[in-house]
């Protein structure tokens, strides 16, 4: 036996209530007639004592009070089990691909694998959905898709140098992501997660702001940071994809990327608005594989096909017995029902009214004679 709504038991409190105020009003009548006179004369005067009656009348109705508590909390029963089926995944990457990327604490350099480990979480998320988001200072992206491959190709043909503004926008990447997820139908009824993969911070727009809103939907943004304090050196990078150097500034010095004090912890703000995790880098690793392997865990727990007890509700077998308790209360009266006897005359008064009628036949039968 189970209740859905087992608060509502507190009700047969009242039940209680009305049963003290009715044995309350029985007490206070009793102190009344004993006021009044000797109880036993005062009983003399009266046809019928009501107090055993009122008594039962009393049980019914604290009976029927509990009742109908009973049934609002809802009792149910277990009737069988039902399968529920997977809940589906949609999983958008964002990936930065702003020049500072092409940094080389993690071989053969930030980028390069970090699309080895989304291609590889791509392939062990089988059944999930996904879409990608490219983004520098402007986003690009690729729409939800079953086909986890072209999700993989699309961030695999790209680089760093094919995006047309430099920078690290990650609020526009964020919003764009979370567009992607909008314009699908399906997506609303599936689990929706946000995976941002970036080893910067955001100085033109407000991510956390946009984590808040995207969060606020039950979308889910994990993010992953690429790098740390320690300055890396950004290599040159040509269009055939090989290392012609190091990046310098106008005056000549090398230029360098490293996550200052405020963009982590404007990352670690993100990932909390988004109601994610933060996942950092550790040397040599991009930390892509700890949301792989988290992701993974819930799509075979949480996500995964579930067996379910099936309840049956019985809350009107209490109402129904509620009711019936109510109408016997109304039926029982609190005094027995009068039976009116005709009186009985007495034995003279039999034989009066005997020579009444004989001298009633004989004047009749004079009077028809004459």
């Amino acid at each position: 036996m189970n209740l859905a709504a087992p608060w509502f038991l507190l009700g047969t409190l009242v039940a209680l209530l009305v049963g003290a105020l009715l044995v309350l009003g029985g007490l206070a009548t009793t102190r009344s007639i004993a006021r009044f006179g000797d109880p036993e004369r005062v009983r003399a005067l009266v046809t019928a004592d009501p107090a055993k009656r009122r008594a039962w009348k009393g049980v019914l109705m604290v009976l029927a009070v509990a009742l109908a508590f009973l049934a609002a909390a809802q009792p149910q029963y277990g009737k069988g089990t039902r399968l529920i089926p997977a809940t589906n995944l949609d999983v958008v990457v964002v990936l930065d691909y702003s020049k500072s990327m092409y940094a080389r604490d993690v071989e053969p350099s930030r980028i390069f694998r970090a699309k080895i480990e989304v291609a590889r979480l791509v392939r062990d998320l089988e059944g999930a959905r996904f879409a990608a988001v490219a983004f520098a200072g402007e986003p690009m992206g690729f729409p939800l898709t079953a086909d986890g491959a072209a999700i993989a190709q699309f961030l695999r043909q790209l680089d760093p140098n094919d995006m047309p503004v430099g920078g690290t926008a990650i609020a526009r990447a964020l919003e764009q992501a979370h567009e992607l997820l909008q314009r699908d139908p399906k997506s609303a009824e599936h689990k929706r997660v946000i995976v941002l993969i970036t080893d910067g911070e955001d100085l033109e727009g407000d991510p956390v702001a946009a984590a808040r809103s995207i969060g606020s939907d039950g979308t889910t943004i994990h993010v992953v940071q690429i790098g740390g304090r320690t300055p890396e050196r950004i290599p040159d990078v040509g269009p055939d994809g090989k290392v012609i150097g190091w990046r310098t500034d106008r005056d000549g010095r090398p230029l360098t990327t490293e996550l200052s004090a405020d963009g982590e912890k404007q990352l670690g703000a993100v990932a909390e608005a988004g109601h994610g995790t933060l996942v950092r880098a550790a040397k040599g690793t991009t930390g892509i594989d700890q949301i792989a392997a988290e992701l993974k865990k819930q799509m075979r727990s949480e996500l995964g096909e579930k067996v379910e007890t099936v309840y049956a509700d019985v809350y009107y077998y209490p109402l129904a017995l509620a009711l019936l308790l109510l109408i016997a209360e109304v039926f029982v009266g609190e005094v027995p029902r009068r039976v009116f006897v005709r009186p009985v005359p007495p034995a003279a008064t039999k034989a009066q009214l005997r020579l009444r009628r004989a001298l009633g036949r004989a004047k009749e039968g004079k009077n028809a004679a004459s």
